[in-house]
């Protein structure tokens, strides 16, 4: 396995001579390379500071078996306008408009074409029932029976979508996302995750350099580093809720309100476990399965995306943290025995793992998106809003409607690039 998004020819060391830059920006995700394009527009010189040892955050391609897969997020979702599908399109990359096969269950295997109706229907009318008469507690599984027979694919549905099943769920949360959507999902087959780490380019960036404080100083601000100190006229800060929360960056002078609103924005968990298929042609391109009916824990079987000769498992919830927690071998075992049980004992036999995620497991990130808890919806702007003339935040958590996107955590890294620069040009600040 290689990894498309390898160290920059730009990549800097955070001591290197170069000056002090206007602003430090923590994390070079979809947010950071944002916010970094956009004050580079606008006349500031940037230093992206990033934990990992390469670029693109919960945004990563790697290159298996010749091909480029997307580990992280693959989707560009409300694709008609999403600014990273356009940034796209005008770069002339390849986009794949077709649709998901998502909704579809190859041969209605294990899941007749009268079920899949009556699946759906469960679904649709859970949101209409958040939209009418939403619960008090603002929790969404108390919209639905505990004893509703579509009660586990409901709530295996959302572990998929939020990385959580629907009991964590608040419903103000989960319909200003959804409200907003489209049905417009596209994807990049030369990889989203490559994607956004060229957006990185001619940006100095410091890659594997982990900010732990950030304080208050005469002229801007201070932040250590585990490879020392950079000092900046003002900093934007881009990584995740629950890395924030955890408190790994110390923050002087403290900022509870925002670490508490951050705490009230954790990430789900969706992982991924990639197949090779050494006999393709036994399954359709571009077709899925859904596991089980009757469990909230099963997976999601993307077969042969882009026609390629591999499976995508997709793993979310409770299931996801239990198995990652298990080890790789575990959620292996898991995926092919319900492949097993849907395609047949032998399919399993011709399929060869070849990588398997653990974003839960990956200190400086803890998840994969971020949901707000039952009555917190509120959280996500307090976390937006600037909380000194030298700071800011930025990120999908930040996102009021297209959190847990690409481009929701692009566009936040734009509003706080504007927010600085004005401050830094002296023309004023909205408030």
């Amino acid at each position: 396995m290689s990894d498309l998004q390898t160290a920059p020819s730009n990549a800097v060391s955070p001591s290197s001579p170069r000056g002090e830059p206007d602003v430090a920006i923590v994390g070079a995700g979809a947010a950071g390379i944002a916010a970094a394009r956009r004050l580079v527009e606008l006349g500031s010189s940037v230093l992206i500071l990033e934990a990992l040892p390469r670029l693109g955050g919960r945004a990563h391609t790697v290159e298996l078996h010749g091909l480029p897969v997307d580990l992280g997020c693959g989707w560009l979702h409300s694709a008609e306008r999403n600014p990273l599908a356009a940034l796209a399109e005008g770069q002339g990359r390849l986009l794949d408009r077709s649709e998901g096969a998502w909704r579809r269950q190859l041969h209605d295997i294990d899941f007749p074409p009268r079920e899949q109706r009556d699946a759906w229907a469960a679904y649709m009318r859970l949101g209409e029932r958040l939209r009418r008469d939403p619960p008090a507690s603002d929790r969404a599984s108390d919209a639905v029976a505990a004893d509703d027979p579509w009660r586990p694919f409901l709530d295996g549905l959302s572990s998929f979508v939020n990385g959580v099943e629907l009991d964590q769920l608040s419903v103000r949360d989960f319909l200003a996302y959804d409200d907003a959507a489209s049905e417009a999902n596209w994807r990049l087959p030369g990889g989203y995750g490559a994607f956004i780490a060229d957006l990185a380019a001619g940006l100095p960036v410091a890659l594997s350099t982990r900010v732990t404080s950030i304080a208050e100083a005469p002229g801007g601000v201070v932040l250590e580093t585990d490879r020392g100190a950079v000092r900046a006229r003002a900093a934007i800060v881009t990584v995740s809720s629950d890395v924030l929360a955890r408190g790994d960056i110390r923050l002087a002078p403290a900022l509870d309100d925002h670490l508490h609103a951050a705490a009230a924005l954790p990430l789900g968990l969706d992982n991924k476990i990639l197949l090779a298929m050494s006999e393709p042609d036994a399954v359709p391109a571009e077709s899925h399965l859904l596991g089980r009916l009757d469990r909230a824990g099963t997976g999601s079987y993307y077969l042969r995306p882009f026609g390629r000769p591999l499976v995508e498992v997709f793993l979310g919830g409770a299931l996801a943290r239990d198995l990652e927690a298990a080890g790789d071998a575990a959620a292996v075992d898991f995926a092919l025995r319900e492949l097993g049980e849907l395609l047949g004992s032998e399919f399993p036999a011709s399929l060869t793992p070849l990588v398997v995620t653990r974003w839960g497991a990956e200190r400086t990130i803890s998840g994969s998106y971020s949901h707000a808890r039952p009555g917190r919806a509120d959280a996500r702007a307090v976390l937006a809003r600037p909380p000194r003339p030298w700071l800011c935040f930025a990120g999908e958590a930040c996102s009021a409607q297209d959190y847990s996107t690409a481009h929701g955590a692009w566009r936040s890294g734009l509003d706080a690039a504007d927010w600085i620069a004005a401050g830094l040009h002296g023309k004023g600040r909205a408030t």
